[in-house]
């Protein structure tokens, strides 16, 4: 048995961890907004105090650029990352915090996280100077799935998601994935992973596969990403770095009472155990040949290659 202390501690802990649960599902979201932006700036102030920078970014800015359930939130994280900090200078900045919000410039020597812009309005955002950007796809009928479960589980309820919850868990499973379809295409998901994959190709952008970055080969993929930002992590350093998010860590991390995992690291083509054709059907109708654009092969097993993605996603 453990010793008492110890029990009261993990108590204690359990009941702080339900409090902080219960106030982001009840608190209105300007102020979960304003207590994130606070936590961020206190967070990036006391890095600058404390972490030392060993190699300053010749880039003004970095920016990632996706759409939801790509692997954003573990994106940041990386980024934010002491580590990144002392091998680049740039600051993690998530402009959902900020007046202005994805269409506003970000501040010079920052990286901006989690833009879900597309690759014409992105173009359009004033920028602070030289910069890198880097656009994360993914197999969009896998978008589908991973959408479906999160905003009927586990997504924080902010916006039109508690909604969109009550709806998917009054609704057969077949049912809720043609609302999540209808809804991602209404949200014009699909057509900004489309605009980023047919843009001209540029210095200042690269695609990434989602796939690439969490699959067996992840270091050597993570490590093109970085070094694409003009960011040099000696191995070592980008293997703690890679440890310390795994998402089996970070799951389990967010696997404490009253509390349910955002981290479901779906398998690379497990739309196929939920497709059924009526599913393809309304997909198909919603993005068309968006997989195919992407580089994934089709339902048959085909992949359009037309436009060069599967190199230019490398």
């Amino acid at each position: 048995m453990l010793p008492l202390r110890r029990r009261v501690r993990i108590g204690f802990g359990k009941v702080i961890n339900r409090a902080v649960e219960f106030a982001k599902h009840n608190t209105p979201n300007s102020m979960r907004v304003a207590a994130r932006r606070a936590q961020m700036d206190a967070r990036n102030a006391r890095m600058r105090l404390s972490v030392p920078v060993v190699a300053r970014n010749e880039f003004d800015n970095i920016f990632h650029c996706t759409v939801r359930k790509t692997g954003s939130q573990w994106i940041k994280a990386l980024f934010s990352d002491p580590t990144v900090y002392r091998h680049s200078g740039l600051l993690p900045y998530d402009p959902r915090f900020y007046k202005g919000g994805a269409t506003a410039p970000v501040p010079a020597g920052r990286v901006g996280l989690a833009i879900f812009l597309s690759h014409k309005r992105f173009e359009a955002v004033p920028k602070a100077g030289t910069y890198r950007a880097f656009f994360v796809i993914r197999d969009p009928r896998d978008v589908v799935v991973s959408s479906y479960f999160s905003l009927r589980n586990s997504h924080a309820p902010m916006g039109d998601i508690p909604q969109a919850r009550k709806a998917l868990q009054e609704l057969p499973k077949k049912e809720g994935m043609l609302y999540v379809i209808d809804r991602l295409r209404d949200k014009k998901q699909f057509g900004q992973m489309r605009s980023w994959a047919v843009a001209p190709p540029s210095e200042t952008f690269r695609l990434f596969r989602y796939e690439d970055l969490t699959g067996e080969g992840q270091a050597e993929e993570v490590d093109r990403l970085m070094r694409h930002c003009g960011i040099v992590l000696p191995p070592s350093e980008l293997e703690a770095l890679l440890a310390r998010y795994s998402f089996t860590k970070m799951k389990k991390d967010k696997e404490t009472p009253g509390r349910i995992s955002h981290y479901r690291k779906g398998a690379a083509g497990d739309w196929r155990n939920h497709f059924d054709d009526d599913i393809h059907a309304a997909y198909l109708r919603a993005a068309g040949d968006l997989a195919e654009v992407l580089g994934y092969p089709s339902r048959d097993g085909a992949t359009d290659r037309r436009n060069g993605q599967e190199s230019a996603a490398r």
